[in-house]
Parts: C-alpha cells; structure tokens; sequence
C-alpha cells in the first residue's frame, strides 16, 4: 500500500513540473531574469540546481573573484534567468558578497527575486528577507528545508506569515522536489502581476526624518533620474553607508545603475 502511495505521489509531483523545462547555463535569450537570494546553508544552491538542472558555478561576477552561477529554464512557454547571488546574512555592505547581493537587487532590478529560508531557523533568516522587501516590490519567499523543521516538531503558519511578509511564501524541500512546482507558479504569478505583492516596509513615524528622507529623494531624483528605488538610497545615506556615500563622492555612483537595454550584467562599485 505505501508502494503504491509513492508511486502515486512521484507521478503526481511528475505532472505538476510537466510545464518546466531546464536549461542549464544555455539560457539564451530570455523573458525574464529572476535572483535567488538566502542566507548561506539554507539549500539555496538545491533549489538553483533543482530549477535550473545545473551542478556546477561557472565565471565571476564582473571585477570580482566572487563567483557567479547563473542558469535558465523555461516555465509555460516563458524562458528565465536564474541569478545565483552570494550567500549573505544582510545587505548592509559590509562585506564584497553583501555588495554584490544589494546592487544586484537594487540596480540590476531583476523581474522577480527568490528569497531562500531555512524553516528551522526562521527568525534568523527573517532580517534579511525584510531587507531586501525594502528594496524590491517583487519577490517570493521560498520555506526551505520545510521537512527538517518538520522532524524538529517545528509548524510555521505560512499563510499567516505571506500576510504579514505581504509577498507569496511556499514551503520546499528542495534536495526532495518538494514544493518546487508551487514556487514556479508563484514566481510566474508575481512577474505576471497576477500575484500583487505588497511587501512589509519600515514605517517612519518622526516627521523630522521623513522630511529628510523627502528632500534626499527629490535630489537623487535630479541628480540620477533612472536611480530605481531612490527611498531606499536615501535611508542608506541617513544611514551612513559608506561605499554609496564614497560612490557618490567620487562620481562612480552612476555606473552602479543597471542599464536595462544589456539586462546581461551588472556593474558593481
């Protein structure tokens, strides 16, 4: 009987991935470009390998030795480009990977990005997925190691927390397949608009620093008209951010916008 209930769930699990096809490094032209984002050692690289087919990295981001791994695959007749972005605890540039990872999603603006968790180690993960919500209006997060938690007694209330978080949340075991088919449909309904996300944001209460985050705004807007996301640079100047404050100084913060006509790569400070 439990033969025959496997046997069913593999042909069940077969079907729903009918619509994906992988493309390994051969992307070719392409109708979207995706991130895959997480903190390191949450099956991040399972996923990309499971969506994409590949089991290797190729090349190096641009002036950097960190590697880049990038895929594709195709998914109801829509090809992608999955983009494996360095494994970071934050987008707080403190690190070459953290950079990387931030002007990626920040400049390159990529279509949709997929945050990686660990369920066992949610709130942990939390504080980057409510980064990078800061930067990005489109994104999914991805429940891994869902069976991990599971045999830890761990529950997650994930539609409670799609709520909260305002973007789709799926659950996964990636190494198993599991969840896979569900998270290739929500990132086709979030590309597509079919999913409107509305991501949990900071909320600023003092009027003094919302007047200041104002007035930096309409000056990156002057200064740098095809700065996406220019709330985000201004609280990270507030912040004190120096690689963007030292960027702006110096005059290269210009080349950190992502030319959409390329959508190939990204030029990163």
């Amino acid at each position: 009987m439990k033969s025959k209930n496997r046997k069913q769930c593999a042909e069940c699990k077969k079907s729903s991935t009918d619509h994906l096809t992988r493309l390994g490094i051969h992307s070719g032209k392409y109708d979207f470009t995706v991130a895959l984002a997480g903190n390191p050692n949450t099956g991040k690289s399972t996923v990309f390998n499971r969506l994409t087919g590949l089991h290797q990295h190729t090349g190096n981001w641009p002036g950097k030795t960190v590697t880049r791994a990038e895929g594709g695959f195709i998914y109801q007749e829509k090809r992608y480009k999955l983009i494996d972005l360095p494994g970071t605890y934050s987008l707080l540039s403190n690190t070459r990977d953290e950079e990387i990872a931030r002007n990626y999603i920040l400049f390159g603006q990529p279509d949709v990005t997929i945050i990686v968790v660990d369920s066992t180690r949610l709130e942990r993960n939390l504080n980057l997925v409510l980064q990078i919500l800061e930067i990005t209006e489109k994104a999914v997060v991805c429940l891994n190691l869902v069976d991990e938690a599971s045999r830890h007694q761990l529950k997650i209330d994930e539609k409670k927390l799609m709520r909260d978080l305002g973007v789709p949340v799926i659950p996964t075991s990636a190494r198993n397949g599991d969840g896979i088919p569900k998270l290739l449909q929500g990132i086709h309904e979030v590309v597509h608009g079919i999913y409107p996300c509305k991501p949990h944001r900071i909320r600023i209460e003092s009027e003094q620093l919302k007047n200041a985050i104002d007035t930096l705004v309409g000056k990156l807007d002057e200064i740098y008209p095809d700065l996406p996301n220019t709330r985000w640079v201004a609280l990270r100047l507030i912040e004190g951010d120096q690689s963007i404050i030292q960027a702006i100084k110096n005059g290269t913060f210009k080349n950190l916008v992502f030319d959409q006509t390329k959508k190939e790569e990204v030029i990163v400070a």
